[in-house]
């Protein structure tokens, strides 16, 4: 029970201003207001399904170097769509193709999209720790304290370890916004790299 304590102690602490608790309420470590979802599937941003067999030759390499540029986030999908035109251009506008390419993109991606979530679980648990150690140096200073003679050495020490651990506390929050939102902004890139490429197999 203690342990649930801290943890709703650690939720409250870490909404920002206009954040809210927990969405995923299957996982109460899951820190982040957006819902939490492990896995995405291919053939929901696909619609059609893709050949199992892999590329081989020329059109394999270019194809691996568009799908490592789409999933290279330093890039925005509109510094990408040269390379993406001048693929269509040499190799045609095969959709079966196209969504290898598409496959390839998505498999690198959900791979970064899985460490992220994995770094944001620790994260989180490293936060339940330190909160769980301030509340329990908090519950032995009021007890110290409401000692007929009190150990005023221990009190400061405790004090001052209060002190450090939330200005970690607060300096490791400060992420959370941008951590949890990595997850929901590669979904998102993901979409849109398949409306690239739908578009592009239709011609536009």
């Amino acid at each position: 029970m203690k342990r649930y304590a801290a943890l709703a102690a650690v939720l409250a602490m870490v909404s920002l201003p206009g954040a809210v608790r927990a969405a995923d309420f299957a996982d109460p470590s899951w820190p982040c207001v957006q819902r939490k979802v492990e896995n995405l599937s291919v053939g929901l941003m696909w619609p059609a399904p893709i050949p199992e067999g892999k590329l081989t030759g020329e059109v394999a390499g270019d194809a691996s170097d568009l799908a490592q540029r789409f999933a290279l986030r330093k890039l925005t999908l509109e510094e990408v769509r040269p390379a993406m035109d001048a693929f269509v251009e040499k190799h045609g506008r095969d959709p079966a193709l196209l969504g290898q390419v598409f496959r390839e993109s998505f498999e690198r991606l959900a791979r970064t999209r899985r460490a992220i979530m994995k770094g944001i679980g620790a994260y989180s648990l490293s936060q339940i720790a330190l909160a769980d150690r301030i509340e329990k140096a908090r519950d032995e200073m009021d007890t110290l304290m409401q000692a007929a003679e009190p150990d005023y050495d221990r009190v400061d020490a405790l004090e001052e370890q209060i002190d450090w651990d939330e200005r970690i506390y607060n300096e490791r929050r400060q992420s959370l916004t941008y951590v949890c939102e990595t997850p929901v902004l590669l979904e998102k890139r993901l979409y849109a790299i398949a409306q690239m490429l739908q578009s592009a197999s239709e011609g536009g």
